[in-house]
């Protein structure tokens, strides 16, 4: 009996103990909330944001079809558009086949760029040319200095 009553007061005890530095750790408890709160400002800002951006942008493009454009479904099916309606798409595969897809089946519609439209500058990384589109203007102006040397040098034959 003597040891129950033992182990009664040491509980006792120490749940007071355990009180008082729970009160005291009340204090505290705001200093534990600044990480939380920029962990969750981190998730939104690197997750959630750009979530929210990229399904806007599929939205405005699954809204924006019309007839004949080139699209590919998220099973990889590529087609024609022949139809719009106002949940579904009909897609030309073939000459004589024509599978309905609901919209939201849509993955990406395919632009076709002009074929004289001037190749895009490759950019590297924090708006840096790439090493290839260097080269090649090295490679440029190597010729431009080259063909320059010639002439002047056919030019200088000519004179004597």
């Amino acid at each position: 009996m003597s040891l129950i009553s033992l182990f009664l007061q040491n509980g006792t005890t120490a749940n007071a103990g355990a009180d008082a530095a729970a009160g005291g750790m009340l204090g505290g408890s705001g200093m534990m909330l600044i990480p939380l709160v920029a962990i969750l400002l981190i998730m939104y800002f690197l997750m959630i944001r750009p979530q929210n951006k990229k399904q806007k942008e599929t939205q405005k493009m699954i809204d924006a079809l019309k007839k004949g454009d080139k699209v590919i479904t998220i099973g990889g099916i590529h087609g024609v558009v022949s139809s719009t309606k106002e949940n579904t798409v009909v897609i030309k595969v073939d000459d004589g086949t024509k599978i309905e897809f609901n919209r939201t089946a849509i993955s990406t519609v395919i632009v076709d760029k002009p074929a004289n439209a001037p190749e895009e500058e490759k950019r590297g990384l924090f708006g840096r040319k790439k090493a290839s589109s260097v080269a090649k203007e090295i490679k440029e102006s190597d010729k431009k200095d080259s063909v320059a040397a010639e002439k002047a040098a056919e030019s200088g034959e000519k004179d004597e």
